[in-house]
């Protein structure tokens, strides 16, 4: 079914919904379910990284973390290329932002995009870069993609998605992850709802994945299936119960064959509420800013900026001297050129 709504609203929406989920899981960021029930007992608002969290202690309440700083530089790139997708524009951003933020020295880069960054940084050209990780990367910071680019031209997006991902990240199942989120939240926008999302994406995931196999990986169309299959078996029981279950079941690793999965899983369980996904990618465990941030932002883009509390924006502003409202124009006027 598809419900009429406006574009602008569903992408600051998206935008938003990245930067939410992001801060709402940084504190509990890489620590194990059983850790994070201990330490926080329940986390439903934004706090600071604590001392004991190694890749959480710098951040203050309501700060994302790498995941949407390294969104806003592809949103930058793609800016200043007029929409064009051109991989040396974007390797040069987001090394901008990784020098910037002494993110070699730090516990920051993931495993792929920090030798990666490091080759580019070198000289290597982005087409010489192996970057056959399975890591989510890439499709942690892919949601403005998913703003741009309309869902018209099949071929044309997942090309587009892999060029996008293709400065830290080529491998089959990166490329399938990113384009697993960018295609729901392109399609959000778009109107479509989640049940027609849902149906969508496996066979398109599966065809991603098949055409440029590099990896051994599972197939991740048919965990996306199984995800969402699982949320129903699931989704009676009291909300940290339920989410011990897809934690322990599903997995909620860095890995796109465990954080893909649980990113539709959360936006099932949340029922697509943006803040009720938030919250609950907080408490799960494991890559909660990154699940948080992939999950929240297609929640974003399915009810617009309208489902966010206005004091959580106003504190995800200050917070990161950010405002999304001049790149969410920006997107919209150039989604809406074509």
């Amino acid at each position: 079914m598809i419900i009429k709504k406006h574009t602008y609203t569903a992408i600051l929406g998206t935008l938003y919904g990245q930067a939410v989920g992001d801060a709402m899981g940084m504190p509990s960021e890489l620590w194990p379910l059983q850790q994070v029930r201990h330490y926080f007992g329940w986390i439903n608002d934004f706090l600071p990284g604590p001392a004991e969290n190694i890749a959480a202690n710098e951040f203050l309440a309501a700060e994302y973390t790498d995941d949407t700083q390294q969104a806003v530089a592809l949103m930058e790139a793609l800016l200043a290329a007029n929409g064009r997708i051109e991989p040396e524009r974007i390797a040069h951003h987001i090394l901008l932002w990784a020098e910037r933020v002494n993110a070699f020295d730090k516990n920051i880069l993931g495993p792929t995009s920090k030798a990666a960054l490091l080759a580019v940084r070198a000289g290597t050209p982005i087409m010489e870069i192996p970057a056959n990780g399975v890591t989510n990367g890439a499709a942690m910071r892919i949601a403005p993609l998913g703003c741009l680019l309309p869902s018209t031209d099949l071929p044309g997006f997942i090309d587009a998605v892999r060029l996008a991902c293709s400065p830290t990240h080529k491998s089959d199942i990166a490329v399938a992850g990113a384009f697993t989120i960018a295609w729901a939240i392109s399609r959000a926008i778009e109107g479509a709802d989640w049940a027609t999302i849902k149906q969508e994406l496996p066979v398109r995931v599966e065809q991603v994945q098949q055409q440029h196999i590099t990896t051994f990986s599972p197939s991740l169309s048919r965990r996306l299936v199984w995800a969402l299959e699982y949320v129903n078996k699931v989704n009676t029981l009291q909300d940290a119960d339920a989410l011990a279950e897809l934690y322990h079941t599903l997995g909620a690793g860095m890995d796109n064959i465990e954080s893909i999965p649980m990113t539709l899983a959360l936006v099932e369980l949340a029922g697509t509420d943006p803040q009720r996904c938030a919250v609950l990618a907080a408490n799960l465990g494991g890559d909660t800013d990154t699940i948080g941030a992939m999950a929240t932002a297609i929640c974003g883009a399915l009810h617009g900026i309208g489902a966010f509390p206005p004091e959580w924006i106003d504190r995800i502003n200050r917070a990161n001297l950010i405002d999304f409202q001049p790149y969410a124009e920006a997107l919209t006027r150039l989604r809406n050129q074509g």
